[in-house]
């Protein structure tokens, strides 16, 4: 008599696992829908982000490409500032000069 009573706790068994079952794959289902919802809303996003971005480089070139752009130009601009300072105090020594002859004379 074991034998009905083992199948029916078998069965049993079977039927909580597989109630399981279900609910992890309805479960995990679930996660990717709502994951490749975020993934489309993600996908929108990062587009109206590169439409954004466009509009400031006017073509299409990468955020990269116009970081390093800028990091060329800021580096440009320190050496005409530099070079701009070195010959602001040339002239003002040529000025010196000038009003030294200017006082001699």
């Amino acid at each position: 008599m074991s034998k009905p009573e083992h199948s029916i706790k078998s069965e049993s068994t079977e039927a909580r696992a597989f109630a399981r079952l279900e609910a992890a794959v309805a479960e995990t289902m679930d996660r990717m829908n709502l994951l490749r919802e975020e993934l489309r809303e993600a996908e929108v996003e990062g587009r109206r982000m590169k439409e954004f971005l466009d509009k400031f480089t006017g073509d299409n070139e990468d955020a990269t490409s116009l970081t390093v752009r800028l990091q060329e130009l800021e580096s440009a601009n320190r050496d005409l500032l530099e070079r701009l300072s070195k010959g602001r105090a040339g002239v003002e020594r040529l000025l010196a000069r000038i009003r030294y002859l200017e006082e001699q004379a």
